[in-house]
């Protein structure tokens, strides 16, 4: 809405400046003037409202339901890095593991997660402020 409201507003200074160029009321330097005012007002305006966006404060992680669902210090490490959206190669070449091993560890953290995906994985991780 308020996108549409603001095109609205930039079509109508267009009409405006038209029908003062028109009429002669204007020089042409003013009205270019006063279009990139209004659009310097604008991007400062959807800058502020989009970009941004309040940070949000994440809790702290519980450590103790880390140890109720037995998930390894290892497994752990692999969780977050499948957090951040490695695939298993990359894991396991940043963490010097096997591919294998690696596929067993998120094999483990589906089972203790009850997660059928890696992505259901790290929601439920989330969900748990495990994450």
């Amino acid at each position: 809405m308020v996108f549409g409201l603001l095109i609205l507003a930039i079509l109508l200074l267009f009409q405006l400046s038209k029908y003062s160029m028109v009429s002669g009321a204007l020089d042409v330097e003013i009205i270019v003037a006063i279009i990139a005012i209004v659009f310097f007002i604008v991007g400062v305006f959807i800058n502020k409202k989009s970009l941004h966006k309040p940070v949000n404060t994440t809790t702290e992680i519980d450590h103790q339901k880390i140890k109720e669902l037995d998930i390894s210090s290892r497994e752990y490490e692999v969780l977050q890095e499948i957090a951040s959206g490695l695939s298993n190669k990359e894991i396991a070449d940043k963490l010097f593991l096997s591919e294998s091993t690696i596929k067993t560890h998120v094999s483990n953290l589906l089972v203790k997660l009850n997660a059928k995906r890696r992505t259901q994985a790290v929601q439920i991780a989330q969900e748990l402020n495990i994450l």
